[in-house]
C-alpha cells in the first residue's frame, strides 16, 4: 500500500509555504489592479493592466540563468528560505508605499516582487522531485496546483473584499485609494513572515552542480546558450514548455482584458463581482487538478493534454458570446478545468523526464520561455488597446490560438486521447484494476500473453500501461468500416489464416524495435470463461528477440455483455459496478513454449482470482 502524500516528510510545510507565497504575490497585484480598475477606463485600463502583468513576468526573462544556477547549485530548501526572507523586506517596502500614497512606486515594486519569484520558482518546483518518488510526482503536482490555485482564489477574494470594504471615503486619484487601503500592506508582510517560518521546517537537499558562477561567462551569454541547449535536447520537454507558455499567455490576455469587458458590456463596476467571476477559473483548476491526478494514478496520461486544450478552446469560443454573469461564470469555471488538465500533466512531464542534474536549469528555462511568450502577448494586447480596439477582438484572437494548439495536440497525441476516451467510457460501469504493473519493463521488447475473455480485452490490457501496446487482431474484424481507422491509429496488426506470415513478420519487427506486442494465444474468445488451448504461433514472433514474456490474466469480465457467456452472470458484489482485474505476472523467458506460458497464466488465475 502506498504511503499517503501527506505522510512524506516536508510535504505539509512545503505546500503551506507555496500557498502563502502565491497568496501574498497575488495580494499586491490585486490591490494595484483594482486601483487601476477604479481610476481608469477602456483602453487605458487594458494597457495598464497588461503592463502590470508584464512587470511580474519580465524578471523571469532577465534572471533565467541566475535562477537556474541558484536552484542547481544550492539546497533548494535553502533557496526557498532566503527567497521568503527577501519577500518580507519587499512587502515592508510595499506597505510603506501604500501609506505614503506612492502609486507608481508601488506599481514598480511589482517588478521587484517578480524578481523574488523568478529566483524562487525553479527551486520551488524542482523541490518536488526531492520530496517524493517518481511515481508520486503527478500526484504532488496535482496537490501543488490545487494549493496554488486555492491561494490565488483566496488572494483574489480576500484582498478584493478587503479592498472594497476599506475604501470607504471618496477618492479622486490613485494616491487617495492607496492611503485608504494601506493597512492591507501588513497582511502582505504577515504572509511573508509566516512563509519564511514554514520554509525553516523543510528537509534540506544538496546541490549537484558545485561549480562557481562565472560573471564573465554570464555576460558573454555562455550560460544562456547552455540553458538553451539543455532545453532543446529533449523534444518532449521542449514541447511541454511551449504548450505551457501558450496556455499562460492566453490566460494573461483574458485576465488583462476582462475587466474592461465587464465594465463596458456587463456594466459592472464592483471589483468583488469582476474578480469573483475570474476567480471561478480557480475553482475549475482545483477540480481539474484533482481529475488530472486521479486519471494519472498509474502513469502520466498524455491524453489529458489534448483533452484540456479542447475544453479551453470551447470556453474561449463561448466567452465573447456570453453576456450574463451566470454564463460567464460557467465559462471561467470550465476554462479552469481545461487549463488544469493541461498544466498538471505538462508540469509532471517536465519534472519526470528531466535529468536530475539539469532540472534546475530546465525549470528556469521553462519560466524564461513562458514569460517571454506572455510578455509578447501582453505587449500585443497593449498595442491593440492603444489602437482603440476593445476586448472582443482579443477574445477571438485567443480562441484562434487555442484552436490551432488543440488541432496540433489532437494529431500529436491522438492515440493517447483515444485510449483516454475508451478508458473513461468503460469506467462508467466497470472498476478496472491493473495489478502487478511493476512486472512490465519500462523499456525493451515485451510480449504480453494472456487469456481472451471478451471483446474489450485489448482495451483492458492497455489500461494502466504507459507504453503503447501493439495488438494482433483478426483481419475480418480489423477491416470493418468504423473500426479500421481506430485500429490503424492504435498500431494494430491484422492477421488472417491466408496472411499470417506477413503479420508475424510485422510483429517480430516491432519486438526487435523494443516495443510491446500483446497476443491472445487462445486464438478466440472463450465461451466458458476458462483458459483454452494456447497455440504456439507466438513462438515464431518471439524467436530471436531479446526481452521478456509477461503473462497476464483477466478476471471479472466473463458474464458481461462483452463476453461470450450463454447468459449474463453478475456476482452480487458487482451488481452496481463490476470489478475487473488485469493481473500481470513476473516476466519469463522469451524462449518459453506454449505449456510454460499456459502454466504461468493458470498460476495467476489460481493465486489471484476472486481475491
Amino acid at each position: 500500500m502506498r504511503t499517503s502524500l501527506w505522510r512524506h516528510k516536508g510535504v505539509i510545510p512545503y505546500t503551506l509555504a507555496l500557498f502563502l507565497n502565491a497568496f501574498t504575490d497575488l495580494g499586491h497585484k490585486i490591490i494595484i489592479q483594482n486601483t487601476v480598475f477604479k481610476i481608469y477606463d477602456g483602453h487605458d485600463q487594458i494597457a495598464l493592466t497588461s503592463i502590470l502583468n508584464a512587470l511580474i513576468l519580465l524578471p523571469f526573462v532577465l534572471l533565467l540563468t541566475p535562477a537556474g544556477y541558484v536552484s542547481q547549485r544550492f539546497s533548494k530548501a535553502r533557496v526557498m528560505q532566503y527567497g521568503a526572507l527577501f519577500a518580507v523586506l519587499i512587502t515592508l517596502g510595499i506597505t510603506l508605499a501604500y501609506y505614503q500614497g506612492w502609486f507608481w512606486c508601488a506599481f514598480a515594486l511589482t517588478f521587484v516582487l517578480g524578481a523574488q519569484s523568478a529566483l524562487y520558482s525553479p527551486a520551488k518546483y524542482g523541490y518536488i522531485t526531492d520530496l517524493v518518488r517518481t511515481d508520486r510526482i503527478s500526484g504532488l503536482n496535482g496537490v501543488v496546483q490545487s494549493v496554488t490555485t486555492v491561494a490565488i482564489l483566496s488572494g483574489i477574494m480576500v484582498y478584493t473584499l478587503l479592498f472594497e470594504t476599506t475604501l470607504v471615503t471618496a477618492y479622486n486619484t490613485e494616491s487617495d485609494i492607496l492611503r485608504q487601503i494601506a493597512p492591507l500592506g501588513w497582511l502582505l508582510v504577515a504572509g511573508s513572515v509566516l512563509e519564511y517560518l514554514l520554509t525553516l521546517r523543510l528537509p534540506h537537499t544538496y546541490a549537484v552542480d558545485k561549480k562557481p558562477f562565472d560573471l564573465k561567462s554570464y555576460i558573454r551569454g555562455f550560460y544562456f546558450r547552455k540553458n538553451w541547449e539543455i532545453l532543446r535536447t529533449n523534444k518532449n520537454i521542449y514541447e511541454a514548455i511551449i504548450l505551457l507558455a501558450l496556455f499562460w499567455s492566453i490566460s494573461q490576455v483574458i485576465l488583462a482584458t476582462f475587466g474592461a469587458y465587464a465594465k463596458s458590456t456587463l456594466h459592472e463596476e464592483n471589483t468583488i463581482v469582476v474578480q469573483g467571476l475570474m476567480a471561478l477559473a480557480a475553482f475549475g483548476i482545483i477540480l481539474g487538478s484533482y481529475l488530472a491526478s486521479y486519471i494519472s494514478k498509474y502513469y502520466l496520461h498524455y491524453g489529458l493534454i489534448p483533452l484540456g486544450s479542447i475544453v479551453l478552446t470551447i470556453t474561449l469560443f463561448l466567452l465573447p458570446l456570453s453576456e450574463s454573469l451566470l454564463s460567464i461564470g460557467i465559462v471561467f469555471f470550465c476554462f479552469g478545468i481545461g487549463g488544469a488538465l493541461m498544466i498538471v500533466s505538462l508540469n509532471a512531464l517536465i519534472q519526470s523526464r528531466a535529468n536530475k542534474d539539469e532540472l534546475g536549469f530546465i525549470l528556469a528555462g521553462n519560466n524564461w520561455i513562458q514569460n517571454i511568450v506572455m510578455i509578447v502577448f501582453l505587449t500585443l494586447t497593449t498595442f491593440v488597446a492603444i489602437q482603440g480596439y476593445d476586448s472582443i477582438p482579443l477574445f477571438w484572437a485567443m480562441f484562434t490560438v487555442s484552436l490551432l494548439m488543440s488541432l496540433w495536440l489532437i494529431v500529436r497525441h491522438a492515440d493517447y486521447l483515444l485510449w483516454l476516451v475508451f478508458e473513461k467510457t468503460l469506467a462508467l460501469r466497470y472498476e478496472i484494476v491493473p495489478i502487478g504493473l511493476h512486472n512490465i519493463p519500462a523499456d525493451g521488447s515485451v510480449l504480453l500473453l494472456g487469456n481472451h475473455i471478451s471483446w474489450i480485452d485489448w482495451i483492458l490490457v492497455q489500461i494502466g500501461v504507459e507504453r503503447r501496446i501493439g495488438y494482433m487482431m483478426e483481419r475480418a474484424i480489423y477491416e470493418k468500416r468504423f473500426i479500421r481507422p481506430i485500429m490503424k491509429l492504435g498500431g494494430v496488426i491484422p492477421v488472417s489464416s491466408t496472411a499470417a506470415k506477413d503479420a508475424f513478420k510485422s510483429a517480430k519487427i516491432r519486438l526487435q524495435q523494443d516495443k510491446i506486442i500483446a497476443i491472445f494465444p487462445e486464438g478466440s474468445i472463450s465461451h466458458d470463461g476458462e483458459i483454452g488451448k494456447l497455440y504456439p504461433g507466438f513462438q515464431i514472433i518471439a524467436q530471436g528477440s531479446k526481452g521478456v514474456i509477461v503473462p497476464f490474466y483477466i478476471d471479472g469480465i466473463y458474464g458481461s455483455i462483452f463476453s461470450r457467456a450463454k447468459k449474463r452472470h453478475v456476482p452480487m458484489s458487482n451488481l452496481l459496478r463490476r470489478r475487473i482485474r488485469i493481473i500481470y505476472g513476473e516476466p519469463i523467458s522469451m524462449d518459453s513454449d506454449a505449456k510454460t506460458v499456459y502454466d504461468a497464466i493458470t498460476q495467476l488465475k489460481e493465486s489471484n482470482v476472486s481475491k
